[in-house]
């Protein structure tokens, strides 16, 4: 199979694509943004416009990929080689302000996204649509595929009381689209001023790839995504981080193990399968395990709880899985359970399960007795429209 090209790649190669940017460059970009020979982007621009790159930008987790959680932010720096500031856009600010935009003609956007509503690359981005609008500034997505196949779709919908940074558009958990697609949709439903975008898409990509299928070399996007698999569980896994259940963080296994030190995995599997088969939920196994976290939610404590293994990506359905096991545990953990009460990224008056949730109401069911069915209809909640707009912004068939 032919692998496919990412928008890096296709300007790397094709002069005529080169040549259409005439002006100063500035770049956004992390660690994972190489082609297919693990060469990083911010190279590839400088070998091509040398001392016309002027500028880098950082999203969450640093432009070197470094850093581990939420609202821990990176500092502004000179590039050590090309002597050209790096900006950080998990700072003081989320936004690029006028003085960082200056002096540039082309934007770069090169970031590795996982598919999923809760990762922030897609709001820094439309952030930097919102910032470049009024300033004529053209910004130019480099495409790149959706890790977990941008043709499924899971979820619900989020509720725009619940807007924050970890969810800043009304679109489902797992939204099926590209950077380019949610680009598109952001300028045409989102945007209240419409910026100078350009697309560079990828070739020989199609909707239904996940990341093996695409023969590209895989980077961990964030510190805590090591694997392909994590980005599959982190559709739901994600969920975990807004209580005191641990989402495996401080293993070697983010993010696709949960646990807690009050709960025993073992009493309580066969009960939660039962559940699953109710839902007809296929395409994994539940194991029972212990995990010791070294930093993170329970560091230095033996946690217990389940390592989920999906067997089947095209049956696996990780957002409902997890809301199960959320619920299951939390109503099983009683008072050892809690909600996290600190600030979750920069939110202080919000619930931060809603804010991943993107609702109250998921809230108010983990405390229901059963009632499981109720997520098989509160899922498809404004689907249709979400459907009719993704399909007028949608660039690979």
């Amino acid at each position: 199979m032919t692998s496919v090209q990412t928008g890096i790649m296709r300007l790397k190669n094709e002069v005529a694509l080169q040549e259409k940017f005439k002006g100063n460059i500035g770049v956004l970009c992390h660690s994972a943004s190489i082609d297919s020979d693990y060469n990083h982007t911010l190279d590839i621009l400088h070998s091509i416009y040398n001392n016309r790159l002027k500028k880098i930008y950082g999203p969450q987790h640093g432009f070197v990929t470094d850093v581990q959680d939420n609202m821990i932010e990176t500092d502004h720096s000179i590039h050590p080689v090309y002597k050209i500031p790096i900006y950080s856009l998990y700072s003081e600010t989320r936004i690029p302000t006028d003085e960082m935009l200056e002096g540039i003609d082309h934007l770069f956007i090169d970031l590795q996204d996982v598919g999923t509503r809760i990762y922030t690359y897609i709001y820094t981005m439309t952030y930097v649509l919102e910032a470049c609008a009024n300033k004529n500034i053209e910004v130019v997505i480099l495409d790149r595929p959706n890790p977990i196949d941008a043709n499924t779709i899971e979820g619900n919908i989020l509720d725009p009381n619940f807007a924050s940074f970890v969810g800043r558009h009304p679109i489902p958990v797992r939204h099926a689209l590209t950077m380019a697609e949610v680009a598109k949709m952001h300028q045409k439903f989102w945007a209240k001023d419409k910026c100078d975008l350009t697309i560079i898409e990828m070739k020989n990509y199609k909707r239904t790839m996940n990341f093996w299928d695409t023969k590209l070399p895989y980077v961990n996007p964030s510190p805590n995504l090591p694997t392909i698999i994590g980005c599959y569980t982190f559709v739901g896994s994600v969920l975990f981080e807004g209580c005191n259940i641990s989402e495996g963080r401080g293993t070697t296994r983010p993010l696709e193990i949960i646990g807690h030190p009050s709960f025993n995995p073992f009493t309580h599997k066969n009960e939660i399968e039962q559940i699953f088969k109710q839902l007809n939920l296929q395409g994994f196994t539940l194991r029972e395990i212990n995990f010791h976290p070294m930093f993170q939610k329970h560091a230095g404590k033996t946690c217990q709880g389940y390592h989920i293994h999906p067997t089947d990506l095209k049956l696996f359905k990780p957002w409902m899985i997890f809301q199960v096991l959320f619920k299951y545990m939390k109503q099983t953990l009683g008072d050892d359970f809690s909600y996290k009460q600190e600030a979750y990224e920069y939110e202080t008056e919000m619930n931060p399960a809603d804010m991943i949730n993107g609702t109250d109401k998921l809230r108010t069911w983990y405390d229901k007795k059963n009632e499981w069915e109720f997520l098989l209809s509160f899922e498809k909640l404004g689907h249709d429209l979400y459907l009719d707009q993704r399909k007028q912004c949608l660039i690979y068939e």
